[in-house]
């Protein structure tokens, strides 16, 4: 009988101790999250390129909300649109022992070098938006089909040209404002664009192509060279909807930032389908933008390292794909509360 009570006591002695060594290790975390379903908390690390755009801060507050909602603890780096500090962030990430991590990466060149970083420490890794330049590694990369949504927007300012070329007899001088070639978006949007107006040579001068390198001071530079050296510009489209004030700042004083319909009316249209191009549609200033929908790929984003986290996957390799879509002056009606940008508009 003793020995039981003994054994009993020491029992409850030990659990004792566990407890408390919890309840310490508990103390000393940087963060509360919510248990996962197996008893362990996790810890994601969310890798920013920049906040400059509105894409990237929906995205960024998406990707945040959601996995707080959840008792997720989350770690935020912003490399501020630097590839090495980017790199070196992921690194020190790691050393903090996170579960995940979920990068935009500056470019294409910076996706393949911090999947690697990952996969030798046995991390799963997401890739949002901003697609790998190799398929070097593993990883989920979360893309939107960049090519066929901007064909599609640049379809629709084609069909307007053509009814413009039909009462004028005049072929229209086309012009893109090519992002980042590092980046493979800018050169799946590029592809799009010559995809559209190829099916129409007959309509169009020879394309005015102006390098933005994603920066507004360098697309205000171009861009106002290229007006200048090409008046009669009057079909543009911009590879980014971030880019379109400094497009109205250019055209504007030409007096070409005006309604469709209205004298010296240029055919704009984007990519991204944030609140200003929502705006401007609305406003008849422009044709359309093809859409990335940022709360399908945010979930595509979440569910992807998540499922990969609990199933012990530490280097998962897939593609997960948002179509995305066009939103232009002919499907407003039906398809404007589609767009992302137009959501936050209403909130």
């Amino acid at each position: 009988m003793k020995k039981r009570v003994s054994l009993l006591l020491a029992l409850v002695m030990l659990a004792t101790m566990f407890v408390g060594c919890a309840d310490k290790k508990g103390e000393e975390g940087t963060s509360t999250s919510t248990s996962s379903s197996e008893g362990g908390s996790k810890t994601i690390a969310l890798c920013t390129e920049d906040l400059e755009t509105e894409f990237w801060v929906a995205a960024h507050k998406a990707i945040v909300d959601t996995l707080e909602e959840q008792g997720i603890k989350v770690i935020e780096t912003n490399c501020q649109g630097d590839a090495n500090k980017q790199l070196e962030q992921v690194k020190d990430v790691i050393t903090q022992n996170v579960d995940g991590i979920i990068v935009i990466p500056k470019d294409g060149d910076t996706a393949v070098a911090v999947t690697k970083e990952a996969n030798n420490a046995d991390i799963p890794i997401v890739i949002f938006n901003r697609p790998p330049t190799s398929d070097e590694g593993a990883n989920i990369t979360v893309v939107c089909d960049n090519a066929t949504v901007a064909e599609a927007c640049v379809d629709y300012m084609v069909e307007e040209a053509e009814k413009k070329f039909d009462k004028t007899g005049e072929k229209l001088t086309p012009l893109i404002m090519v992002g980042d070639l590092g980046d493979p978006n800018a050169i799946a949007r590029k592809e799009g664009f010559y995809a559209a107006i190829e099916k129409k040579p007959e309509l169009f001068n020879k394309v005015i192509e102006v390098p933005t390198e994603w920066d507004a001071a360098t697309a205000l530079a171009n861009l106002q060279s290229a007006v200048q050296a090409n008046p009669d510009v009057d079909f543009l489209f911009t590879s980014s909807d971030f880019l379109f004030p400094t497009i109205q700042s250019v055209l504007e004083p030409l007096g070409k930032w005006v309604k469709v319909g209205e004298e010296g009316h240029v055919i704009m249209g984007g990519l991204d389908g944030d609140a200003t191009a929502g705006e401007l549609i609305d406003e008849g200033i422009i044709e359309g933008t093809g859409v990335q929908d940022v709360y399908n790929e945010a979930d595509l984003a979440i569910s992807g390292i998540l499922d990969a986290i609990e199933a012990g996957e530490t280097q998962p390799d897939e593609i997960r794909e948002d179509p995305g879509f066009a939103l232009t002056q002919g499907n407003l009606k039906e398809k404007r509360m589609d767009m992302w940008g137009n959501i936050l508009r209403e909130q």
